[in-house]
């Protein structure tokens, strides 16, 4: 097998015909498949379905006697934040127990920063000169998304296999106060699948930011998801923050949305105790409380900690054949070929593939036209501008293993051919 780069021109051209002819007959064969969302199929769904064969004159009172069907508990019941608090190792006082989505909190947070500022700050983040985020790239499209509803400057940071790249991030934001947060998937990031390592933690922990409103949004979505059977170790980014002083800068997010079901999980906000007394005040004005009844059925269902875990261990059984194939495909069809590189993470719901630069948008071009739907290109960069052209997010959660395949050897087929274009 020989690399494309160290082909002639007459060999690739060559190369190329053939693979637009095999193209014409994938085309004809009338796929349709969506790989564009890292989602839960509904066999992964289905293992949470006993939630909803619990009594539900089971789910009315929490342990104090509240009555969960009326008004009260604005926080969450305690029953939910112990849960949570035990899971990631913080004081029931630093959990605020949300509605249904953790991209609804992280809106939300936003949106209040924005217009009433932060605990400590000065002034409302729209009522100063300049608003800025940093984003960690490639990253999580949706975060990217809020931050430019709000006309708020976002600015790219690299990411590694061990985190952002700390010495960009402390200079931004010991040095320029128009710097107001930053964006975090600490662990089995979307989309790379990385896990920040200790030293990088540490490092946001000591942060000196030159903002008296900085904040660090840790969306934690993927605390849980490993589907290998060595699972990522992620340092507790509090405890790093109570050796230095700085727990109020922290804002963490998770949710239970790809863990029971994804239109009705529970979405959890931790912080400081000084934070989550802050923002429950800004949400009374907001709400009288979220659903405390999916709050108790979640922790009833789930009963404790290890039993989150041994339900994941099932998810994980079920995704873990998806990604080993997804991976194969990959392996089998471009390794050689030296057109691409891919992450080979151990959990998470995404694969991160770089092809040659100035490829992934006529590669997304080339698979919807037989089909295929995946992530645009740019998606995982600020404004949707990849600046080389060349991440996709590969998404390989949703589809049947034997729809899964046909995509996958799709897709590197189109990869392939728009590789060639571009090296003619």
């Amino acid at each position: 097998m020989k690399a494309y780069i160290e082909m002639t021109t007459e060999e690739r051209l060559a190369a190329l015909e053939e693979l637009r002819g095999q193209f014409e007959e994938e085309k004809a064969a009338g796929l349709k498949l969506d790989m564009s969302r890292g989602k839960p199929d509904a066999t992964q769904l289905n293992l949470s379905m006993d939630m909803l064969q619990q009594n539900p004159y089971d789910l009315i009172f929490t342990r104090k006697g509240t009555d969960v069907r009326n008004y009260g508990e604005l926080a969450g019941v305690d029953e939910a934040k112990e849960f949570f608090a035990d899971l990631l190792g913080v004081k029931m006082e630093n959990v605020f127990m949300g509605g249904q989505s953790s991209l609804a909190l992280l809106y939300d947070t936003v949106m209040k920063a924005y217009v009433f500022g932060v605990y400590g700050g000065s002034k409302p983040w729209g009522k100063q000169e300049k608003c800025k985020f940093l984003c960690p790239v490639p990253g999580y499209d949706r975060h990217f998304l809020i931050t430019q509803e709000f006309g708020i400057e976002m600015i790219s940071i690299p990411l590694s296999e061990t985190g952002p790249d700390m010495e960009m991030v402390k200079e931004y934001v010991e040095n320029d106060p128009a710097v107001k947060g930053i964006w975090c998937v600490p662990k089995y990031s979307n989309p790379t699948g990385c896990t920040y390592s200790p030293e990088t933690v540490e490092a946001f922990a000591a942060l000196k930011p030159a903002a008296d409103d900085f904040r660090i949004f840790w969306d934690n979505a993927y605390f849980v998801h490993c589907f290998r059977e060595k699972d990522d170790e992620l340092a507790n980014i509090f405890e790093a923050c109570r050796r230095h002083g700085s727990e109020d800068m922290v804002y963490e997010f998770l949710s239970t949305s790809k863990v029971t079901f994804s239109g009705a999980g529970v979405a959890v906000f931790i912080a400081s105790e000084a934070n989550v007394k802050f923002l429950t005040r800004q949400i009374s004005v907001q709400t009288l409380g979220y659903d405390k009844i999916n709050q108790l059925r979640h922790v009833k269902f789930f009963k404790n900690v290890e039993g989150l875990w041994e339900h994941m261990k099932k998810q994980a059984d079920y995704l873990r054949p998806k990604f080993d194939l997804a991976l194969a495909v990959l392996e089998d069809e471009l390794s050689g070929f030296e057109v691409g590189r891919w992450t080979n993470p151990n959990g998470g719901y995404f694969i991160s593939f770089d092809g040659l630069p100035g490829t992934a948008k006529r590669t997304v071009e080339l698979c919807a036209e037989a089909g295929l739907k995946i992530t645009p290109a740019g998606s995982c960069f600020p404004y949707g501008k990849d600046p080389e052209d060349k991440n996709i997010r590969l998404c390989p959660s949703y589809p049947s293993l034997k729809k899964l395949y046909q995509g996958m050897r799709l897709f590197c087929m189109c990869e392939k051919i728009a590789a060639l274009e571009t090296l003619v």
